[in-house]
Parts: structure tokens; sequence; C-alpha cells
């Protein structure tokens, strides 16, 4: 495959991930038919070089052999050309001359045989991860694509979540599906009261995201980093809630959307339990999905149909101009506000003490 086409499949591009699919094989998938593009295309043209060839004079009737100079093709580099000379030098002593390994040794140095394959170099790396019963947008790189991937992770980019819930039943891992654990009524719970519980843990996540900002809010750019939402944690922190609202309500059923970042799906599901404790009611997740991680939304999003190298190329170049401003915006924030140093005290007694934080707000 030629460099051209190589320098195409270098960069970051989102695939929408199913429910019930585990990441590594939809990683093991994409990086199959990757494989199957790179092999199934035409292989370039071999490389012209220059030979001196030992032939008769032309337009003379003698037997005089002259040099002269021909353009011919090199196969160095071809793939029926790529044995492995090496296995001629380990045969039996008995079978090759010491001159003829000698000489095969000196053709293993100039040939390097055999060179590294291309497609090896292509490894696909998997960004913030979602396990096998959510579903939804996931980030995977190429090439240099996998250093991005760290780059995006420590950016702390916000993703969005729309998490679907059941009132009425608890279970051992808050999932539909798990173990029965409780059942309770839930015809006091009304949409004003539930929203009145996503305004609490909104409240109290954000001022759990200035402490972990460890920023200074009396300067000027802090502040106006926290007018346009900006602000996020220069470590590692729990799951922070930037933004939480009821999309849908029909009891039992309600949908939530929710943005966070630093979360696993099951703390998610586990907000959705805690949420139902504080309507007086028992919850269950009946459903997680990724709909936007960093720019990557669902409509950039490739359908496993799309799962092809041509999709994967386009998808790369149509994303790397965006992920490169985001990259840089995001990466360069904590360099241009002024930090406070670490507190004497623990932060873990000022955070949120569950998903949903409102211990806080009770003793306030």
């Amino acid at each position: 495959m030629g460099s051209a086409n190589l320098s195409r499949l270098q960069g970051l591009f989102a695939v929408y991930k199913p429910p019930g699919l585990k990441w590594k094989h939809l990683r093991d998938t994409v990086e199959l038919q990757l494989l199957k593009g790179l092999n199934a295309r035409k292989p370039p043209a071999p490389e012209q070089r220059v030979r001196f060839l030992l032939g008769p004079v032309e337009g003379s009737e003698e037997k005089e052999l002259t040099l002269t100079a021909t353009s011919v093709p090199s196969l160095t580099n071809h793939p029926l050309g790529k044995a492995d000379l090496r296995s001629w030098v380990s045969l039996p002593s008995k079978s090759l001359s010491r001159v003829s390994v000698e000489v095969l040794r000196l053709l293993c140095q100039a040939h390097d045989s055999p060179p590294k394959s291309e497609v090896l170099d292509q490894e696909v790396g998997v960004g913030h991860r979602l396990d096998a019963q959510a579903s939804g947008v996931l980030v995977l790189g190429v090439g240099h694509g996998c250093r991005l991937l760290t780059d995006m992770y420590n950016a702390h980019l916000t993703k969005d979540y729309t998490v679907r819930g059941l009132l009425g039943k608890a279970t051992d891992d808050f999932c539909e599906d798990g173990r029965l654990v409780e059942k309770t009524t839930y015809d006091h719970v009304t949409r004003e009261k539930l929203d009145r519980i996503l305004a609490m843990i909104q409240g109290s996540h954000q001022k759990a995201l200035v402490m972990y900002s460890n920023l200074d809010l009396k300067t000027q750019e802090a502040y106006e980093m926290a007018v346009r939402g900006l602000i996020r944690p220069m470590n590692k922190s729990p799951m922070l809630i930037t933004g939480i609202r009821c999309l849908h309500f029909a009891p039992p059923e309600f949908l939530v959307e929710v943005q966070c970042m630093h979360e696993t799906q099951k703390e998610l599901r586990k907000l959705v339990h805690e949420i139902g404790l504080e309507l007086k009611s028992t919850a269950v997740c009946s459903q997680v999905r990724r709909t936007r991680d960093g720019i990557f939304t669902l409509d950039s999003a490739l359908l496993r149909t799309q799962w092809d190298l041509h999709s994967i190329q386009d998808a790369i170049q149509t994303a790397a101009p965006r992920v490169a401003a985001e990259l840089e915006k995001s990466l360069s924030l904590g360099l241009d506000t002024k930090q406070l140093p670490s507190p004497g005290w623990s932060w873990d007694s000022q955070v949120p003490g569950s998903a949903l934080g409102l211990e806080t707000d009770a003793r306030q």
C-alpha cells in the first residue's frame, strides 16, 4: 500500500457500539476490516532502477558486447521477493558449502530479510470505553491517533449520555435484568419532584468541579472559564456531573440526559438507583447510551455497515481539523489560568459523598 493511503489512516474516528457487544470484540472487528481493506488494494508499481546490462551492439553484425544503461523494475520490496533467506542459512552444513552459507548471510544483511509489514503498524486504540450493556459513541484511534487518545484523556472533555430509568423496583446491580431486591410504589412521584432532585444534583457537582479544578476564581481568566463552562479538573476525580435534565417522564419510565466526565457506566446506573431513593421510591436503569464524546457525536459515528477502510479514512480526515482545534483549546486552558496551591485539608470531605451529592446540601 502506498504511503499516501497510509497517511490518510492516521487519526481519530468514532463508531457506534450497539448494546451487547464488548468493546474488545468491536476493536478486533474494526482492525480486521482495516486489514482486509489494506490487503485488497492493488499494490503500487515497483520502483524503477538503472542497471547496466551486457548485450550486443545495436546495428553491428559482430558479436561484440557492450554495457547499456537500462531502466528495470526493482523487486526488493515485492511481496513475492521477500523470502526469508535466514531459513537457508539454518540448513545443515552438509547441504550447503561454507562459501554458500557466507554468501547467504551477506544477502540477508543486504536484503534486511524480511522487512516489517506496513499493515502491522496500523494498531487500533480505544478511547473512553463502554461496557457490554451500554451503547453509543466509541472513539477509536489508528496509528498516531493512539497518542491523540491520550491527549483526549488529559483534556478532560465532557461526554453526554441518555440514561433510561424504571421506577418501582431495585436490583442488586442497578440494571433492569438484575436480581430483584425490592419493589415499591411510585404513584407519588411527579415531574416537578424529579426536576428538583436533578437540580440539586447539578448544583452539588458544580461545587465539586470548582474544588477539583484547583483554580483561583478571583482571577479574570478563571471567571471567564466558569461563565463559559470550561472548568476542568486538574487531576483524577470521582464522576463529576456538569449538567443533568429530564427529557421524558411517563411513570414508571423516565429519561434523563447527563453531561459528565470521569464516569463509568456502572456509576450512571447507580445514579438512577439513588434518584429513585431520593424520590422515596426505587428505580433501575434500563439503558445507558453515550451520545457525545468530546467533539464526536452520534451523527459522526460509523455504523457497523460502515466499518470499512474507505469510510474510516474519510471519517479520520473529516474529524482531524476539529480534533486538533479542540485539543489545542482544552490542553491550553490549564496553562492560561492561575492555580491555587493544594489545600491542606482533604477534598474527599468536601465533595459529594455519593453520585447525587445531596448530603452536602442537606448539611448547609
